[in-house]
Parts: structure tokens; C-alpha cells; sequence
């Protein structure tokens, strides 16, 4: 059963039709998407897929369609449950035995919550995940570690994680991304999304709207350092990208065409980050940022992570395009030692932070490296990053209409704690970017408060 939206399911693919078909969504759930670089078809591992006004009626027949077995766990919140829980579960039990766990509310994505999940489960086949964010990722996580398959049910266009192959768990206080699964299936009530909390909406748009900072981080690495770079995500996302900025209004008006928009880019999205393997597409220096507020804000920021995302993207885009705009380019190796950087995350943290930046560490060698490069295509690699980028002003009016969070005090963050999150959260993670080489280049601590 695939089907991309609630439309009546295609015909099976032909190469007259491979002309004709533009909806890069229904091309993934056909098998007929071409990959551009390869020129081969591109399969998924999730087999079926509804995004439709209404699914009220459907829980129970989507669910058979997917061969769980007799017994489902299905992992809930008292939010989602109140939301959608209940009417899933209400249509599951006349055939399925539910075991249904309702985790405290505001659950967190970490190791024990993991734990405690999977215990009580127990002997269910398969796991049934009602809410987003959170739900999805203990869920995904906790099911991949049990062997058993899994689908979701969504109560909010809040992230794009719904089909990846990765989950955000915390692990030991770290922010982890962590292998895990996708769906077998995943659901879509346009009409219960568009009446999820405006805030919850707005974290989706942030979600998405980071394509544009995370291609570009992407695609420097790639240039600079040689590392894998893939144009198919990005493929995946040119026709609806474009759709959403102009309906970043709509979206709180609970119009169904600009959900059922902002619902296809984040799961375009997730679809992109699965078939490359990495969650690389789409997180790169604007997520550091927002992990490194996630690990060390005090007290925790109370933002959402979407909303988050948007104000690091927008933070992370001026950068960028300020970086860009440089016509040389020259390194410097890092300076700061070990003790400091332990001494910044903390005896529980410095270990894991240490391993992951320990290879992307600039020493001497390594930046002269780096440098005989710059020399040579630092013009035509300044050129080619920056037409991946949209405008400064396109990001800002986007987030603007949209209410959406713009500045670390619509988050909840003190400014100076925010500029240290710029500096320091290059050091979380084996990615390199544009706050890595503004870092070098002496660049990124004069130019934080402009950020």
C-alpha cells in the first residue's frame, strides 16, 4: 500500500510516465524517482504512506496493510494521546491487542526513556507511534534496538525526522544522532496537524527552512575537504521549497493545501537524509548550535527544536553569506587545548566532545593543507556554495510572516549564551563548516554579535 497523498493510488511506472511525472514524493513511492547522479531508480524502506485532510475511519485498514502481527505497543503522550491516541487505539483494539503506553508528559528523547520503553512493551510485534518530535525518535529508536518494525502517526508537522534512518537521543547528557529505523508506515491527518499549537507549526518551518544553511555547510565540506556530498536531497526538495516560503502565512491559518506543503517538505526531507544514509543534508553548523544549547543551557532553553532551528539558521545564513563575500581566504591551526575545551563541557560531556573534534581538529599540517586549496579555488568554491543559498532576506521575511522565532530571546536564551553556542558548538561534532572556517580564518568571534 503507497500512497503520497489521498488521491487514488497510480499505475504502475513506465518511462512514458517518468516524463510526465513531477511529484517527487510519488515518484519515491513508486520506485520510479532516477537518482540525478547515477541515473539509477531509488528505492525506500518505508512501504506506505497517507497524507490526506482526514484519516479518521482509515487507522485500523492502514495498520493491516502493513503485516505487524497481533500485538501492538502503541507509544503515546497525554497530549497525543487526547489529540489521536485514543481514536487509534479505539480503531486498532475490535482486531489487535494494544498495549497502550502513555509515557508522562513533555517525555524526554533520551537513554533511560529508551529503556523504560522497550521494558514495557514487552512482547509486542510491532510499535505504533502517535505524536512527532519526541515520540518519533523514542520510538524509531527504541523498535530498531527490538528488531520490530514500526509506524507513525502524526499530531504536528514539527520535524523532519519522521521517515529518516536516524534518531536524536540523548545518551549520557550528549546529544546523539543515533542509527535506527524508518517506518514502515507513516500517516498524515492534515486536519489534526493544522490544529496542532502554532509554536509546533512553526518548529516544521524551521526544520525545513535549514535546507538552505545545511546544503551549503554540505557542500563546502565536500570541496574543501573532499567529503561525500549527494545533489539527490536536495533534487527531492526544488519544487515544493519554493511553495512553502510562499505559503509561510497560510500555515497558521490552518490552510490544509499549505499543510499538506509544509507535510511533503519535511517528509521530502527525511526521505533525502535515509536514502544518502546521513543525516548530513540536513543538519550541519545550525544544528551544532542548537545541540550545544540543548546540552548546556541552564536553565534548558524551553524552545522547541524547530524553533530553534530557526533562529541558528538565520544566525548561521549571515555568516555564511558573509563569509562568501570574502575575496581571500587563509587558516590559522586551533589553538585552544584540550583541557579548555573539557573544561567547557564538563566532566560527563568532555570525553565524547573531545573524540568527535578531535578529527576534524586543524593542526599545522593540516591547515596549510587547507590553504594551498583556498589559494587555488577558494573563488569558484565561494561561487558555487553561494548559489545554494537563499537570500538573507528571503530566510528572514519567511520566519517573519510566520511569527516564527528570529532572535535567542524569542527562545528563551541570554544573548551571551547564545554567542558562546556560535563559537564553541563547532566542537560537538565531526561535521565541518562554515563556523569551523570562520574559526580558522580569525573571523567568527569578532563577528558574533552581528550573528
Amino acid at each position: 500500500m503507497r500512497h503520497a497523498s489521498d488521491e487514488p493510488m497510480s499505475a504502475p511506472f513506465s518511462p512514458a510516465k517518468q516524463a510526465a511525472t513531477t511529484d517527487r514524493l510519488q515518484q519515491l513511492l513508486e520506485g520510479s524517482y532516477i537518482d540525478p547522479e547515477t541515473g539509477a531508480p531509488v528505492t525506500i524502506a518505508t512501504r506506505s504512506l497517507l497524507i490526506a485532510d482526514s484519516i479518521a475511519g482509515d487507522e485500523s485498514a492502514l495498520v493491516d496493510g502493513l503485516g505487524f502481527g497481533h500485538r501492538l505497543a502503541v507509544v503515546s503522550d497525554p497530549s497525543t494521546a487526547a489529540v489521536l491516541g485514543a481514536r487509534v487505539e479505539a480503531a486498532l483494539k475490535g482486531k489487535y491487542e494494544v498495549l497502550s503506553l502513555v509515557l508522562p508528559a513533555d517525555p524526554h528523547a533520551d537513554d533511560m526513556t529508551v529503556a523504560k520503553l522497550r521494558a514495557a512493551a514487552g512482547p509486542a510485534d510491532a510499535y505504533i507511534a502517535v505524536g512527532s518530535g519526541t515520540i518519533n525518535d523514542l520510538t524509531k529508536y527504541a523498535s530498531a534496538l527490538d528488531r520490530k518494525p514500526y509506524a507513525v502517526f502524526a499530531t504536528a508537522p514539527s520535524m523532519n525526522g519522521f521517515v529518516s534512518l536516524t534518531a536524536s537521543i540523548t545518551v549520557g547528557g550528549h546529544k546523539s544522532t543515533l542509527p535506527a529505523q524508518p517506518p514502515a508506515g507513516a500517516f498524515f491527518d492534515l486536519g489534526v496537524l493544522a490544529a496542532a499549537p502554532e509554536r509546533m507549526i512553526r518548529a516544521g518551518l524551521g526544520d525545513s527552512i535549514c535546507r538552505t544553511t545545511a546544503q551549503a555547510d554540505w557542500l563546502l565540506s565536500h570541496l574543501l575537504l573532499g567529503t561525500t556530498y549527494r545533489e539527490l536531497p536536495f533534487d527531492l526538495l526544488r519544487d515544493d521549497e519554493p511553495q512553502l516560503l510562499a505559503q509561510a502565512e497560510a500555515l497558521l491559518k490552518g490552510d490544509l493545501e499549505a499543510m499538506r506543503t509544509l507535510t511533503r517538505t519535511l517528509l521530502l526531507s527525511g526521505f533525502g537524509t535515509a536514502i544518502v544514509g546521513s543525516s548530513a543534508p540536513a543538519s550541519q553548523a545550525e544544528h551544532l548550535v542548537s545541540h550545544y544549547i540543548d546540552m548546556l543551557a541552564q536553565p534548558p532553553s524551553p524552545a522547541l527544536h524547530g524553533e530553534q532551528i530557526a533562529v541558528t539558521t538565520l544566525s548561521v545564513a549571515r555568516l555564511q553569506h558573509a563569509m562568501l563575500a570574502k575575496p581571500r581566504m587563509e587558516l590559522a591551526a586551533d589553538r585552544e587545548g584540550a583541557e579548555e575545551i573539557a573544561a567547557r563541557f564538563g566532566k560527563e560531556l568532555a570525553d565524547s566532545v573531545l573524540e568527535e573534534f578531535a578529527h576534524k581538529r586543524l593542526n599545522r599540517e593540516k591547515a596549510d593543507a587547507l590553504n594551498h586549496v583556498l589559494a587555488r579555488d577558494w573563488d569558484s568554491i565561494r561561487a558555487r556554495v553561494a548559489a545554494v543559498l537563499l537570500p538573507l532576506a528571503t530566510i528572514d521575511a519567511t520566519l517573519r510572516t510566520a511569527g516564527a522565532p528570529r532572535n535567542p530571546a524569542d527562545i528563551g536564551i541570554d544573548r551571551s549564551f547564545y554567542e558562546q553556542a556560535l563559537l564553541h558548538g563547532r566542537e560537538i561534532r565531526n561535521r565541518f563548516t562554515m563556523l569551523d572556517l570562520a574559526a580558522a580564518n580569525g573571523r567568527l568571534a569578532p563577528m558574533l554579535t552581528s550573528l
